[in-house]
């Protein structure tokens, strides 16, 4: 049996390996992913502090790990080579990445902190592309875009109540958002 120390805040799987970040880690753990067994290699991100999630992109095999001290690392799945690749705190005092996504060499951030919204980026440019703005929620936890063009979201609360937690899809066209709660 294998089993992780510390608190695992997010797991990404590229072919037979499964990558792990852990919090107040610099560190992301190697692990087979049909046996769990730990690889005798770990990245070392020199300057990453806080991981809060990590997502790969399979297009360009690139691993992408939200920091909370403000950033957003790119690592190589091949040769482990890292960079700071999005300084959040550049963008606005207000941007606290926590959650990611990938797909289709997007990559969609959730943020802790400012209004709830997602950020989507191009992977290739780090370009921003969209920001979809969601002022009906109080606490957004992660957000994935689906293959129809529509935002399923984790979140807390509603401008109608702030308690219960849900699932919502929604589609934004010209500023106009349709949203279902699950």
């Amino acid at each position: 049996m294998s089993y992780f120390v510390g608190l695992v805040r997010g797991v990404a799987v590229l072919d037979n390996i499964m990558y792990v970040v852990c919090t107040d880690s610099s560190t992301i753990l190697l692990y087979n992913k049909d046996t769990y067994s730990p690889l005798d290699v770990v990245i070392n991100v020199t300057g990453m502090k806080r991981p809060s999630d990590i997502v790969v992109c399979c297009d360009d095999r690139q691993l992408y790990v939200a920091d909370l001290d403000y950033c957003i690392w790119r690592v190589s799945a091949d040769d482990h080579s890292y960079a700071k690749w999005l300084p959040t705190e550049s963008i606005t005092n207000t941007f606290h990445v926590f959650t990611l996504s990938v797909k289709s060499r997007c990559l969609l951030v959730t943020s802790l902190a400012g209004p709830p919204g997602l950020h989507k980026y191009s992977t290739t440019d780090r370009q921003l592309l969209r920001v979809v703005q969601l002022p009906w929620c109080k606490y957004l936890h992660h957000g994935v875009e689906t293959s129809r063009g529509t935002f399923l979201i984790s979140h807390r609360g509603t401008s109608q109540d702030k308690e219960p937690y849900a699932v919502s899809d929604f589609v934004t066209h010209s500023n106009v958002t349709t949203r279902h709660i699950m």
